[in-house]
């Protein structure tokens, strides 16, 4: 901690307290507590149940949590792809192209995901690439909009990079393929794990652009939530959440091990 003070630490625990319960611990709390409810007609809850869980574990809901699940692991895998090919290719340009390749990816994220959404909808709703309808271009969709986190966090690591490491492999006689799949991207997997991590995150909870694209056998988890609470049913909604934020913690706490292990390499 940047304070040493022990007044000054004291006066940090308390603002980040007063700033972590009421903004953030708090609604998740009362998202967890409607989960187990039967009514919630004052203040506190009343009554416990597990029917929530029950419905939001099976049927339709346990679908939408397979494809909100393939959805965000197709979606990272791609935009950890593409954001780690276009990181090496701009670290290669010069100042002025690594900053158009930057404002490239970055603008997906600088409009509205639901004007992606409808340019996606657009493009790809008439031959030769016809794709409504289909699950394809949800996760097209999803990859557009993850793909400039992948992008910022590599380039952002390659610019941390010790180019010794490279130098000392060149001068061994290694060529530039060797190097690239036996030293940097090694070198890069800490890095490679967050961003597939914060992808898979983002995927799991996008909900304004899918509105627009998803199909009906095609209903990823947070549609699902929707759509249980447009028709009321506030507190299966709340279980559905519950079940979405754990898968994706889920998923997250195996990729932060990979991470770990990565970064002891």
């Amino acid at each position: 901690m940047l304070v040493h003070s022990r007044a000054g630490k004291w006066t940090t625990w308390v603002l980040f307290f007063a700033l972590f319960l009421p903004l953030f611990a708090l609604p998740l709390l009362v998202i967890l507590l409607a989960s187990f409810a039967t009514n919630w007609s004052g203040a506190l809850p009343s009554g416990a149940t597990l029917s929530h869980y029950a419905a939001a574990t099976s049927g339709g809901s346990l679908q939408a949590l397979t494809t909100s699940l393939v959805t965000a692991g197709c979606a990272s895998v791609l935009a950890l792809t593409a954001g780690t090919w276009s990181a090496l290719a701009g670290a290669a340009l010069n100042r002025r192209g690594r900053r158009f390749m930057d404002a490239l990816f970055m603008l997906p994220v600088a409009v509205p995901s639901v004007v992606v959404g409808l340019a996606v909808l657009v493009a790809f709703s008439k031959p030769p690439v016809l794709l409504n309808g289909t699950s394809t271009i949800v996760i097209l969709a999803h990859t557009l909009l993850v793909t400039a986190f992948a992008h910022q966090s590599v380039a952002a690591a390659l610019v941390r990079l010790d180019p010794a490491y490279e130098q000392a492999a060149a001068s061994l006689g290694a060529g530039p393929a060797y190097v690239l799949w036996r030293v940097r991207l090694p070198l890069l997997l800490p890095s490679l794990t967050a961003a597939a991590g914060l992808c898979f995150a983002l995927s799991m909870g996008e909900l304004s652009a899918t509105m627009m694209l998803y199909p009906p056998d095609w209903t990823p988890l947070p549609v699902q939530i929707f759509a249980a609470t447009d028709r009321g049913s506030l507190l299966t909604g709340a279980a559905v959440s519950v079940v979405l934020m754990a898968a994706t913690l889920l998923v997250l706490s195996g990729v932060s091990r990979i991470r770990t292990r990565a970064s002891y390499r």
